[in-house]
């Protein structure tokens, strides 16, 4: 018994065969006026069983039986259009041949050209027409407001008229202006803009708003949200068009907003060939590759295509989580996890040796401010000997590209954590041109949802009930998305030459405060039912972090997100001797004297 696919395979056939027939035919008829002499009717019933095999096997030649007539788009007019072409040239050459002149009305191709072409993507578009808009009546379901008159919004209007179980009713439109207000998108009005919402709201008795569009910024999403939790009504949202495959939207990628979304943090546009010109093919080595930047990297670099990627990570329960992660995803051999400290000048050594990596990605890092404060011992030997040391090691084995992973609080630094970061930029710096290898520094500000970051804690302490701890109603800070942070590292290791540093663009800060409260509204409560606590600055913190310090410019690059940063000239002989003398004599010496003599090194 055939399947249900082969008996529509059939169906379709033996329809384009009866329009085939038909198509012909009337051909026939338009040219002789409705009174074709008998003649002609032979050359019509002659030819006709060659007209139909050839059609057939043009339309199957171009694939017009593997496309799926719901979905019928302009690509699928465009084969009907080749297939038919092709189909009319081999059907004259075919006249041509067979028939002597005279004997063949060819005026007739012509017409029947134009006739199949009506048939055959007249019946496909109505055929999807009839399924998109045979649902449910426009009475029925939950009443919903698409902000963003445009492609995604349009888009997500015609996934949720063709999808009969959407139990979601389009009432209208708002835009980001007011020159769209009054038109009709399939019917359903533009009813002003974003200003109207609370008006619209109330008269249209709106039960959910649904974002589509994805120009909004995080400060125009913020205000959306808040006046629709001031009106009780469900406020989501849909991916940037960027970031959904084969730019289609569908009702199921409608989704809950994020803090990411309020921060307004918008599609990035990668030069992937670029990325992939010095990673694909190439072995690739991560250092605390377990952390939340160190794993992301992983992620991405795989979906590169690196020869093998080196996975080299001292915390023995993070690099377990990031294997079990890639073991159900990729095969043997593409990657390899390798538990190890790049303090440990032997166990690196083996690594190089072993597995000669071509780039390297330095994250691996001490990165808290409040825990390096006091532990200054700890931070030195982690983020400065450890980053010299796999420096050094880069330089031995000729690694083609180091990357390091750096830090706003790198900028004029005030405490130790920044110190040390700076420190290990001024070491990528000082190295470069030592070998072949060709060190990069990359800066950035804070990443959402790392380890140990603010989100996490605001989430914990709104689970609890509160209250939420804020260190200063003044507090402001850059945020960027983990994966949005790597991409751009990744982007700038591309763009690098040696010796740079380069700083993102981390768009506009963000009081801490603030988000607490787009924070409790997220999680389904009002700010005024979550009690805020401000616990004043801790050490080494200060209230406004920056990405550019005192005697430091910024260029433009290739790439609108990414700077080139340009410090003042140091002697790096000179430097280099006062990091190897702190590294030999840290041991000797107290908490105090290590901050004192840290931050002298930088002072020159």
């Amino acid at each position: 018994m055939a399947s249900k696919g082969a008996w529509k395979f059939y169906v379709v056939v033996i329809s384009d065969i009866i329009f085939t027939v038909i198509s012909y035919w009337l051909s026939y008829l338009l040219r002789f006026n409705f009174d074709v002499p008998k003649i002609y009717v032979s050359t019509y019933l002659e030819s006709l069983l060659f007209i139909v095999v050839i059609r057939i096997i043009c339309f199957h030649i171009f694939g017009l039986y593997k496309g799926v007539w719901r979905y019928a788009s302009m690509n699928d007019l465009i084969r009907i259009l080749k297939a038919i072409t092709l189909g009319t040239i081999a059907f004259s050459a075919f006249v041509a041949f067979y028939f002597r002149t005279g004997s063949f009305p060819r005026s007739t191709i012509i017409i029947d050209w134009f006739i199949i072409i009506t048939f055959l993507g007249g019946s496909r578009f109505f055929y999807r027409f009839f399924r998109e808009f045979k649902g449910a009546s426009p009475s029925e379901g939950k009443k919903v407001l698409i902000i963003g008159a445009s492609d995604e919004g349009e888009m997500l209007l015609r996934g949720i008229k063709k999808n009969p179980k959407i139990t979601y009713n389009p009432v209208g439109f708002l835009d980001r202006t007011k020159e769209r207000k009054g038109k009709r998108i399939h019917d359903v009005p533009v009813l002003g803009s974003i200003g109207d919402l609370k008006r619209v709201i109330n008269k249209r008795k709106i039960e959910e708003v649904i974002v589509a569009d994805s120009t909004i910024t995080g400060k125009e999403l913020r205000g959306i949200t808040a006046i629709c939790d001031e009106m009780n009504v469900k406020c989501k949202t849909i991916p940037a068009l960027g970031d959904i495959l084969n730019d289609r939207i569908s009702v199921t990628q409608i989704r809950e907003i994020n803090i990411e979304d309020l921060l307004g943090r918008e599609h990035i546009k990668l030069d992937i060939e670029r990325i992939k010109a010095y990673l694909s093919g190439k072995r690739v080595m991560v250092t605390g590759a377990g952390g939340s930047i160190g794993s992301e990297l992983c992620r991405q670099i795989m979906k590169i295509g690196p020869e093998k990627l080196i996975l080299f990570e001292r915390v023995e329960n993070e690099l377990y989580n990031i294997d079990i992660e890639f073991s159900g995803k990729y095969r043997n051999g593409l990657y390899v996890p390798l538990l190890g400290d790049i303090l440990d000048k032997r166990r690196l050594e083996e690594v190089m040796v072993r597995y000669r990596p071509q780039v390297i990605f330095h994250a691996a890092a001490y990165k808290h401010v409040p825990i390096t404060e006091i532990h200054p011992y700890e931070a030195i030997k982690n983020n400065i000997e450890g980053t010299l040391r796999v420096v050094e090691a880069s330089l031995k084995h000729r690694v083609e590209k180091f990357v390091l992973i750096s830090t706003d609080k790198a900028v004029d630094p005030v405490n130790v954590m920044g110190a040390t970061k700076r420190v290990a930029e001024l070491i990528c710096q000082g190295m470069n041109g030592k070998g072949p290898t060709k060190f990069i520094a990359v800066r950035f500000g804070n990443v959402l949802n790392s380890a140990g970051s603010v989100i996490p804690l605001f989430k914990k302490q709104i689970e609890a009930g509160g209250p939420l701890t804020v260190t200063h109603p003044e507090m402001t800070r850059y945020f960027m998305s983990i994966p949005e942070a790597v991409q751009l590292v990744m982007q700038a290791g591309a763009i690098g030459k040696g010796g740079e540093i380069f700083v993102l663009d981390m768009g506009e800060p963000v009081k801490i405060v603030d988000l607490a409260r787009d924070m409790i509204r997220l999680m389904g409560m009002k700010p005024e039912d979550i009690d805020i606590v401000f616990t004043g600055l801790r050490p080494g913190e200060r209230i406004y972090e920056t990405l550019v310090g005192r005697g430091e410019t910024v260029d433009p690059t290739i790439h609108e997100k990414i700077m080139l940063l340009k410090s003042p000239p140091f002697d790096w002989n000179i430097f280099k001797d006062k990091i190897e003398e702190l590294i030999l004599n840290i041991s000797d010496i107290d908490e105090t004297e290590i901050k004192k003599r840290l931050f002298l090194i930088l002072k020159g």
